[in-house]
């Protein structure tokens, strides 16, 4: 098996050369520390996930352990599953430290550290959980509108929040909040998509005032106040005037973003490029997405998308694709991604046509075993573990200076 030097890497991310990155370990142990962009798949996983997440066949592999004796076999896997160009990171892990280079904790990192970026050069505003409660509880003019996905929601809330997931809120935030003197308040489980999602409805130019939760429901309990359990409340749907007012705003944002556009027969030229990963997304809720969508595309709600980046394209320096029926969902995915340094397109198609049913054959989820444990999800976290993780989230912006491979910029 061949090795390649973290030098060598770390000029492909520099220059932009598609390189997939995997750590081959279990997520409990790639959490402890990994490469910014690497991307997460256990040796046990590799036969079902790496021909869905790694479509190309001819795309660069690397892989690495942390002196486990993982790394051989997991080539192996790749290479008998038709990977041509498989490559093990000389040195492993121990050999990127010892370059010199950074070591992000935690899963979805660069995605959070973007987060963090952008709170740091926009100044997102936001509100600590105290002053929130105290607007609740003197019934003040407020929307608070949960960026996470329903089933996270659904889990645990903050008093009278509503669902609308990160790519959802440019449309629904004028429906939840018509009226513009009313204060909408953007919430996740931590950080990031509070950050994003307040950002969003600023960037939109909607008329309200926005803040984001600060530290979101890990502020909200380590201020000792109580969370609602199984609740359904959803924002409403846009339409009429607010849905193309949504558009538009969406479209300009995209467009400030660098966000190109494509027709069908764009597309087609972009999927017969055989030296580039294309990757489709439709980035719709799981329901809508299996009632009918584009032929080709998988689902990836907006949100996530921008959230767990490194899971759904480990191939940093791929080409995306969007769609979505109405277009803010997708503009506002795009915009994000594209700050994110990817080559992103939004597809201008017509849904009345032939369309998809059903999901769309993605690998079936993993189970417990060796999973990360989230300080952010659920309602049964140590106090201490919230508090190292909302420490760990506001170093980020200065690991990125460090490290110096991130190429991202904020419109």
């Amino acid at each position: 098996m061949t090795n390649i030097t973290p030098q060598d890497i770390r000029r492909a991310l520099l220059v932009g050369d598609e390189i997939a990155l995997i750590d081959v370990r279990e997520e409990a142990e790639f959490a402890l520390g990994h490469p910014l962009f690497a991307a997460q798949i256990p040796l046990r996983r590799i036969d079902a996930e790496a021909r869905w997440r790694i479509p190309r066949l001819e795309t660069l592999v690397v892989v690495y352990d942390n002196g486990e004796g993982l790394a051989g076999d997991a080539a192996s896997k790749f290479e008998a599953l038709g990977y041509p160009d498989v490559r093990r990171l000389e040195g492993g892990l121990a050999g990127w430290r010892d370059a010199g280079y950074e070591l992000f904790e935690d899963v979805n990192s660069y995605s959070k550290a973007f987060g963090e970026l952008v709170e740091h050069n926009r100044h997102t505003p936001s509100l600590p959980a105290e002053e929130v409660q105290a607007l609740i509880t003197e019934k003040a003019d407020i929307a608070i509108l949960d960026a996470r996905r329903y089933d996270e929601y659904n889990t645990m809330s903050i008093p009278g929040g509503q669902s609308a997931p990160g790519a959802e809120l440019v449309l629904r935030a004028r429906a939840a909040a018509p009226d513009p003197d009313t204060t909408i308040i953007v919430n996740c489980a931590g950080r990031t998509r509070s950050i994003i999602g307040a950002q969003s409805l600023i960037n939109a130019k909607l008329p309200n005032k926005v803040f984001a939760l600060r530290n979101g429901t890990i502020g909200w309990t380590l201020a000792g106040q109580s969370l609602e359990t199984g609740q359904q409340r959803a924002a409403p749907d846009a339409a009429g005037e607010s849905a193309e007012e949504a558009r538009a705003t969406a479209r300009s944002v995209a467009y400030r973003a660098g966000v190109k556009r494509l027709s069908w027969a764009d597309l087609e030229v972009l999927k017969a490029d055989s030296a580039r990963t294309l990757y489709l997304y439709d980035v719709r809720q799981p329901d809508a997405f299996a009632r009918g969508h584009l032929p080709g595309f998988r689902n990836a709600q907006g949100g996530q998308l921008v959230q767990e980046t490194d899971h759904f394209a480990p191939v940093r320096g791929a080409r995306i694709v969007l769609s979505d029926d109405l277009g803010p969902r997708a503009d506002m995915t795009a915009s994000w991604l594209a700050q994110l340094g990817w080559e992103v397109f939004v597809l201008d198609a017509d849904f009345t046509g032939d369309l998809e049913i059903g999901p769309d054959g993605a690998p079936a989820p993993r189970g417990p075993e060796g999973r990360y444990k989230r300080p952010y999800e659920g309602t049964d976290n140590q106090q201490a573990a919230m508090q190292a993780y909302l420490d760990w989230e506001y170093g980020l912006v200065a690991q990125l200076q460090n490290d110096g491979t991130h190429g991202f910029y904020v419109i």
